[in-house]
């Protein structure tokens, strides 16, 4: 079996991930494509955007999401997702008791005793009304009847996992500041999310894991589960195995691929990269040695804005007041330095009207 080595591996990821050449793709293709954007910071899925695409018009994110074309919901790790609104409906039963017992994992010992079906039907019928409520109002009005539960766990177990729902515009727009308020999906979108097959079988199981390895592999069936929070997906990866092509990586894990997508040359050059925070090209792998050292792995959890040098994270980043503040984890060579130099000052300028410069910080 073909061995592919870190290198051809971060190769392949950054060009599923439109990292190694600025996509001519849509903003809605390209959301499709990357199976969403995680999005818990509201202002992050535009950077992640400005670095794929060309000539990238935040503007054209805002139209989609006003439009109803592309949503704010939790989704894949019950983590915010900015996805289109075909692929959430598509999706959504399938991550249902994921979320349900991601949010048990937090709050366990306050559901002792609370039917989750009856407390399902209680939050469908106090949103019914499609008013816009906050996460804090649904979890205290629930609170009247499950008073031994405290209103946190109720509210995100409501709006996190029981109700299918979308944040609300002006939240995730470019450069606007709002609170959370959300109405149920199926009244946002005028359709209700896609059943379950009753058969058994599993087509949108599988159609993930396509989806997947074309925006993230090769990859293991461990980098599926760690990117989608799902555990029952071996099954589906076996129900297509046949249409699938295998390799191992160094440390001797299977990966699985599609046949026909991109495997960039090792050797190909990659340009530098400006990520946001929990950009999804690092947190998509169990494995993320392809794009982050170990001893860096922590950035990726914590919010850091990071860098890619070679394809890999060799700095962090910040902004304020115009300037775009690099802080490289490494030594840069003298090219590798006037590249982030030139990156940046196009970041500065994409971020702020007055943005226009950028500061190395000494290692």
């Amino acid at each position: 079996m073909t061995v592919l080595d870190t290198r051809a591996l971060n190769r392949a990821t950054l060009a599923r991930q439109l990292l190694l050449d600025r996509a001519d793709l849509t903003v809605f293709d390209a959301v499709a494509h990357l199976c969403g954007m995680q999005a818990q910071e509201p202002q992050e899925p535009f950077i992640g955007l400005w670095s794929r695409l060309r000539a990238f018009d935040p503007a054209t994110l805002d139209d989609l999401v006003t439009g109803r074309r592309v949503v704010r919901t939790h989704l894949m790790r019950r983590t915010i997702h900015l996805v289109t609104g075909d692929d959430t409906l598509a999706w959504r039963a399938r991550h249902g008791a994921m979320l349900r017992q991601r949010v048990l994992g937090v709050y366990r010992r306050e559901f002792d005793g609370v039917d989750l079906e009856e407390l399902a039907v209680a939050a469908r019928a106090l949103l019914a009304d499609e008013e816009p409520r906050s996460m804090a109002e649904v979890g205290r009005t629930l609170a009247a009847r499950w008073p031994d539960t405290g209103p946190r766990a109720l509210g995100e177990m409501a709006i996190a996992a029981l109700v299918p729902v979308v944040q609300l515009p002006p939240r995730g727009l470019w450069r606007v500041k709002a609170g959370v308020r959300t109405v149920p999906l199926a009244s946002w979108l005028g359709r209700e999310i896609d059943p379950l097959a009753p058969d058994g079988s599993d087509p949108v199981g599988e159609a993930l894991v396509r989806r997947y390895l074309a925006a993230f592999g090769p990859a293991a069936v461990a980098d599926l589960r760690a990117w989608s929070g799902l555990a029952g997906l071996p099954d589906a990866v076996a129900a297509i195995r046949e249409k699938l092509v295998t390799f191992r990586d160094e440390r001797g894990r299977e990966l699985v691929d599609l046949p026909d997508a991109p495997r960039p040359d090792p050797d190909t050059p990659a340009p530098v990269r400006f990520l946001p925070a929990f950009d999804n090209a690092i947190l998509g792998y169990h494995d993320r040695g392809r794009i982050i050292d170990d001893v860096h792995r922590g950035l990726s959890v914590a919010g850091a804005r990071v860098a890619l040098v070679d394809g890999r994270v060799a700095a962090t980043w910040t902004v304020e007041a115009g300037t775009v503040t690099v802080t490289p984890l490494r030594r840069f060579s003298r090219a590798e330095h006037t590249a982030v130099a030139e990156q940046g000052r196009e970041l500065a300028s994409f971020l702020s009207d007055d943005g226009h410069d950028v500061r190395i910080a000494e290692l």
